[in-house]
């Protein structure tokens, strides 16, 4: 493989840059390019994998100096890439950290693809694919506790898990394999019995894996969240208190948020994607309609909706419409302005018999906000995600595959169940391990590498 570089930093100003290399050719590369602080060359031959060294890196040909740096040299296998590795840390800051690319680049290196540095420590063995998958998703994660459960993921739980399950598959194939090659000992229906018992175990464990996801779906992608009511109901100063900052704009006239104004916060460690919809009314302004349609959709498909009612006012037709929409949704009702009157809608009869959460609030003065954070956590269990003790799947790919798993692990259950021949049973047994294999990278195609590999940044 070729020896590659990139900017592993975000481009922008910053305190440093970090640019990377991997590859045979890394510090006959560097050589080229670095001088101790005596602008001397350093015997990178005899430099020790974890050291750092102080030095500049130059101009190759014209041996002006590009900035002064850090470098930090890792020696294969002891590396992330299991290959030689660089990292020269300089200042941060585009110019500098482009040039210094442009320097490894016209000296050897060619230019990382995105994720390359992880997809070659996954070819060199270093990691496996799920290891390889987590490293995105802690780079991406919105929350405290998805880098917790990326973590664990990176240090093998859920490998650990599916080569548990592995090896129980296999341990039942080698019985159902003795029991075809001696047959003379009549032990077929002993091991019918056997392989049942440890397929519905085996099932049991798909399932709870399987089951994590809707737990895992939260960590990742966060609870949808829409703030649904009438126009002036104060959706936009609730939005406004939990961001802690005037995103939204509010006023006394009516059908100002014509738009969706979408924003992440983090409640409980959870990542919560908030949606400010527009005022839910019979308009003739053909802009506020296509605003209402909207937000009818987004309540439609949201996770949870929260929905403000004007405790000043008496409900009319266009709240009772809104509360019908609630029937069959997970939703928490909010009596707003209660700071200006207390009592109108406490006791009304039609927000009572939706049977919702009903929580009294002054979005404006932050009144009852604590209390609605305590009910969505107990409502989505949120005290009850604990990546620490549980493993968690917070990725499509692993749940797809282990429910095709679970299926096939089902099709064993019931030839064992329907007396087939015992070799029958193996069959599915066997498109299990292929399945579960998909996870780790085991049996998973040049093209699924890629494609993972791909939605990595630059220079990981």
């Amino acid at each position: 493989m070729e020896t590659i570089a990139a900017i592993s930093t975000a481009m922008g100003e910053g305190g440093i840059g970090i640019v990377r290399m991997s590859g045979k050719e890394s510090f006959t590369i560097l050589k080229k390019i670095f001088m101790d602080a005596k602008m001397k060359e350093i015997d990178i031959k005899n430099i020790k994998g974890y050291t750092i060294k102080y030095g500049y890196i130059i101009h190759n040909n014209t041996k002006e100096v590009i900035d002064e740096v850090l470098v930090s040299f890792f020696r294969g296998p002891k590396s992330y890439t299991r290959e030689d590795m660089c990292e020269i840390n300089t200042h941060g800051g585009i110019v500098v950290v482009k040039r210094i690319l442009e320097e490894c680049l016209n000296n050897g290196a060619e230019l990382a693809q995105p994720g390359e540095f992880t997809k070659r420590a996954f070819l060199n063995g270093r990691i496996d694919l799920s290891q390889a998958e987590s490293v995105i998703d802690i780079i991406q994660a919105k929350s405290e506790k998805e880098v917790e459960a990326s973590v664990k993921q990176l240090e093998g739980n859920l490998s650990k898990k599916i080569k548990e399950i592995q090896k129980q598959i296999l341990d039942q194939m080698a019985d159902i394999e003795a029991s075809i090659d001696y047959p003379e000992y009549d032990i077929e229906e002993v091991t019918n019995e056997k392989a049942l018992q440890t397929l519905f175990n085996i099932k049991e464990q798909l399932n709870q894996l399987e089951n994590s996801f809707k737990n895992g779906k939260i960590l990742k992608e966060g609870i949808n969240t829409a703030i649904i009511g009438k126009p002036n109901v104060g959706k936009s100063s609730l939005l406004n208190y939990i961001l802690e900052e005037d995103r939204a704009i509010v006023s006394d006239i009516e059908g100002t948020t014509r738009d969706t104004i979408e924003e992440m916060i983090t409640i409980k460690g959870i990542p919560l994607k908030i949606i400010d919809t527009a005022g839910i009314r019979k308009t003739t302004d053909k802009i506020e309609e296509m605003g209402v349609n909207k937000a009818l959709k987004i309540m439609e498909d949201a996770d949870l909706i929260l929905a403000i009612f004007d405790n000043t006012r008496k409900l009319d037709e266009e709240d009772k419409q809104i509360l019908k929409k609630l029937t069959d949704k997970k939703a928490i009702i909010l009596i707003n302005k209660i700071d200006i009157q207390k009592d109108n809608l406490q006791n009304n009869k039609e927000v009572i018999e939706t049977n919702k959460k009903i929580i009294h609030i002054s979005a404006q003065k932050g009144i009852g906000i604590d209390e609605l954070y305590d009910e969505i956590e107990k409502m989505f269990q949120l005290n009850e995600i604990d990546s620490n003790k549980e493993i968690i799947i917070t990725n499509m790919r692993h749940k797809n595959q282990i429910a095709l798993a679970k299926k096939c692990i089902g099709e064993a259950i019931e030839a064992v169940t329907s007396k087939y021949p015992i070799d029958m049973i193996a069959i599915p047994m066997r498109q299990c391990l292929e399945e579960l294999g998909k996870i780790t990278g085991e049996n998973v195609s040049e093209d699924i590498i890629n494609e993972i590999f791909s939605k990595f940044c630059l220079g990981k």
